[in-house]
């Protein structure tokens, strides 16, 4: 006989979508009884399974287009070798949206030709404990005029040349945490920037970033263009960066802060940023930059406190 108290708890396992969540697997060749790729599983999966990814290599451009967890076995177990191919792990809320809901842990992901995990136009996001490394092998750093990532989709043209090669870029995301990542051997490291929507309210916590070549290891830009003041909701807003450690980025070039935040075009909107506890030495620009390049923008209302910075380059931008 169910007691009230047993009512009330069976409904709040009822409405769990936890409950109710599948467990698919993905191992090389389709041991065991699982997918033998990983966007196999993907397509067979519902909305808020689990995929548990097996040791081994996968050679490719994962795309998630529904709210699920993605699961390896460890960043140096499961790899994700996306050589030859646009990006490594992709959370694609951009052609697949409103999406919501996802987790990506426990992978290397590697060599891709334009950024090793990406995730566009999503909010509660978790992208953890993974190692990425490679992601920049359409970039021509010295190309003539500046640097060029031919294939690069149209809606990051606006960007920088060298958001070709970021480890991580959220594009467009809110209410998200991109936490104990090892980032490293990239163009750069942790992009965080609006080039296909706004993007506020993000956690950076706990990050290794070092040895990005050509940028930043963590930079928050605002590529919002407007030749009129606009509504600052547009841009990138509220980033916490905390306890990350950001070192010996952009040394090939000297282009490269610990943490950057930058308002490009004219009209960009940057502002309300929290940047603490973090390590930031020996990168090409100081260990935090701030740039402003044009009129209509706000890059204002920054904290930045309690950070260990030293043995960085200067910054020659007037900007």
């Amino acid at each position: 006989m169910f007691t009230p108290r047993r009512v009330v708890l069976l409904s709040c396992l009822l409405a769990s979508p936890s409950v109710f969540a599948a467990h698919l697997c993905v191992a090389p060749n389709g041991a065991h009884g699982c997918r033998a790729s990983i966007n196999e599983a993907i397509g067979a999966a519902a909305a808020n399974d689990v995929i548990d990814v097996g040791p081994g290599i996968y050679a490719e451009h994962v795309v998630i287009d529904k709210p699920l967890s993605l699961l390896g076995a460890g960043h140096g177990l499961t790899t994700v070798n996306a050589m030859g191919l646009p990006n490594g792990i992709e959370v694609d809320g951009l052609n697949h949206g409103p999406l919501s809901g996802v987790i990506v842990r426990g992978f290397t992901v590697k060599d891709a030709d334009f950024q090793g995990i990406l995730v566009t136009n999503a909010s509660d996001i978790t992208i953890d404990d993974n190692r990425v490394t490679g992601s920049d092998r359409k970039l021509q750093p010295f190309a003539a005029g500046g640097p060029v990532c031919p294939g690069l989709p149209q809606y990051f043209m606006a960007g920088e040349g060298f958001d070709c090669g970021e480890g991580i870029h959220l594009s467009g995301v809110t209410g998200s945490t991109v936490s104990d990542n090892i980032v490293d051997h990239n163009a750069g490291g942790i992009l965080v920037s609006d080039d296909t929507a706004p993007n506020h309210d993000n956690d950076i916590r706990g990050n290794i970033v070092s040895d990005n070549p050509y940028d930043c290891g963590i930079t928050l830009a605002s590529h919002h263009f407007a030749l009129a003041p606009t509504d600052p909701l547009v841009g990138v807003y509220h980033i916490t960066v905390e306890n990350n450690s950001s070192m010996r980025n952009g040394l090939q070039t000297g282009e490269g802060a610990g943490v950057g935040v930058f308002a490009g075009p004219p009209g960009a909107q940057q502002w309300g940023d929290v940047i603490i506890g973090n390590v930031l030495v020996n990168n090409g620009l100081p260990g935090v930059a701030l740039h402003s390049h044009g009129p209509f923008q706000k890059l204002s209302d920054h904290l930045i406190a309690n950070n260990t910075i030293y043995g960085n380059g200067p910054d020659g931008d007037p900007g």
